[in-house]
């Protein structure tokens, strides 16, 4: 399934060797940097694993150094009557990191200082990345130390420094920790820093040796494949970066459907795709070739129905399995199954008194139920005067067609007056249909705008592009864009009014959402690309 693509460089990401690093470690007079100060400030900077430059001072706190921590560290407070203030300290650090990677042994520890330092100052949280040298050393080393101090990991890994509780000498330990670190980590393919990053939240369970499946993964958009043993295809998605979504299955997904998808996985597929679009439009087909198992909120509706106003006397919503020309005064959907077209029904129920019933008129000599409580206008007991129930009809066709407000007002004045009346479950009733109603007529709208304006040529300056065929797409591409398809002279025909395949209103629907985000702009097109002038109102935010 993989395509031949040619790759480069920068699909890897940025490799180690040119990642610069700056090892620091700080001397505090306590464990807090609410209360506490900084006593030393220790650094030195990398790049391509060659020095780069150093940072000492000694800082003063300007606050008693407590008895112990001169104990522990060797720090008086005559050493440091003299040295800069942190506001003196700090702008030069800042300088000194620039754009590295910050390191450390727990360096949370010592980001929370200086970040501390940094907002009392008016500089902000530090912007750079961090690596953990005590992670990566819980990641890769547990199973072979006894514990994880830097004076058994500079030990471990030969260090000439011993740590001593000062900040330079133990920066200096640290760096020799980290080489050693990116040294093991080198084994199992960890040679970039986004996966250096990521790699200290990597699940250790029995299956992370799997990790190297991605390792050919390009780092471009588009779609990928897990099969298993059989070679059968049971999980379809997809990515903006395709080597990084893949190897985040192993870092710290704890879901037990993931767990369960990497007992399975054997091998990984890839296509790369030209944009976005592109890859979310080949998810979706594939997923419709496959019917992955794992893939359960994007499978294909197992039961798609549609709604049908019948053409009879007495006009009336119903449910259809499938589409046939002619039949029916309109339509409304594909919807995913049963339960989701009855809710669309329900809201035009609530909307409008439309017919409900489904007998031959004057069959019965009783009205039915909904026309009993008055919500509906039933012929069940032959009453009923077709003059009288034509415009019941008439407001349903220009509701769907051209004012989508006479159907969605009504339903929002509704859920106000059951909100305003406590009655808090049955507006969120009223509510729920409203937005699936909403939906469904945005979705109708959209595929016929789609289907006037046929071959469609569109661009986002910062997406690439994108040929679009009556709403399916054709093709797309990103950079500099291509010489365009010759476009038909002639107007499309008539649309059809629904799609009569859930895939297609599936698809349309995903193109659809790429043309409405700004800075797409349409190039050429076979027909007219517009939407009728009155929008479809969404429901505004009721506190219930």
């Amino acid at each position: 399934m993989a395509l031949p693509v040619q790759r480069c460089f920068e699909d890897l990401g940025v490799p180690l060797s040119e990642v610069p690093f700056c090892v620091i470690d700080l001397e505090t007079t306590g464990g807090s940097p609410t209360g506490c100060g900084i006593t030393e400030i220790g650094a030195l900077r990398f790049r391509g694993g060659e020095p780069d430059g150093t940072f000492h001072t000694l800082v003063n706190p300007q606050q008693e150094i407590p008895a112990f921590i001169t104990i522990l560290t060797g720090i008086t407070q005559a050493m440091v009557i003299e040295a800069p203030p942190i506001n003196r300290a700090l702008p030069a650090l800042l300088e000194f990191l620039g754009d590295a990677v910050v390191v450390g042994h727990n360096v949370r520890f010592d980001l929370s200082f200086l970040n501390a330092a940094a907002e009392r100052l008016g500089y902000g949280r530090l912007p750079n990345r961090s690596v953990d040298t005590y992670a990566l050393a819980r990641r890769l080393l547990r199973s072979e130390l006894r514990d994880l101090r830097l004076g058994t990991l500079a030990a471990f890994f030969r260090s000439p420094v011993t740590p001593n509780h000062r900040a330079f000498e133990d920066a200096r330990a640290t760096a020799d920790v980290l080489w050693g670190l990116l040294e093991r980590a080198g084994t199992i393919g960890i040679t970039h820093l986004e996966d250096l990053l990521q790699l200290p939240t990597a699940r250790g369970g029995a299956h992370y040796g799997k990790i190297r499946l991605a390792d050919s993964l390009p780092r471009r958009p588009g779609v990928y494949l897990f099969r298993d043993r059989a070679g059968e295809v049971f999980y379809v998605g997809k990515a903006t970066n395709l080597r990084t979504r893949v190897r985040a299955y192993f870092y710290g997904d704890d879901r037990r459907r993931a767990d369960q998808m990497l007992r399975e996985l054997d091998a990984v597929d890839h296509r790369v795709c030209a944009t976005d679009l592109e890859a979310e439009v080949a998810e979706l087909r594939l997923i419709r070739a496959h019917n992955p198992r794992h893939n359960r909120r994007s499978r294909p509706a197992p039961a798609p129905h549609w709604l049908r106003l019948t053409n009879e006397a007495y006009p009336r919503l119903a449910l259809a399995r499938g589409l046939r020309p002619g039949e029916g005064l309109l339509h409304l959907g594909p919807f995913r199954g049963q339960a989701a077209a009855r809710l669309v029904a329900e809201a035009v129920w609530d909307a409008l008194p439309l017919r409900r019933c489904s007998g031959p008129p004057g069959r019965r000599a009783a009205p039915c139920a909904a026309a009993q409580l008055g919500v509906a206008l039933c012929p069940c007991d032959g009453t009923l005067d077709p003059a009288a129930y034509q415009p019941v009809v008439e407001r349903l066709v220009a509701g769907v067609e051209d004012d989508p407000a006479l159907l969605l007002r009504p339903l929002a004045d509704k859920v106000t007056t059951l909100a305003r009346d406590g009655r808090f479950e049955e507006a969120g009733w009223v509510r729920d249909r409203h937005h699936a109603l909403a939906r469904a007529l945005e979705r109708r709208r959209a595929w016929q705008a789609l289907a006037r304006a046929g071959l469609i040529c569109a661009e986002h300056p910062e997406g690439g592009g994108a040929l679009i065929d009556h709403g399916r797409l054709v093709s797309s591409w990103d950079g500099s864009r291509p010489p365009l398809l010759p476009l038909p002279d002639t107007a499309p025909g008539t649309p059809p009014e629904v799609p009569a395949d859930p895939g297609d209103a599936e698809e349309a629907d995903i193109v659809w959402r790429w043309l409405a985000k700004p800075g797409v702009r349409l190039l050429e097109a076979s027909g007219e690309l517009a939407l009728p002038a009155r929008p479809v109102a969404r429901l505004e935010r009721v506190d219930l």
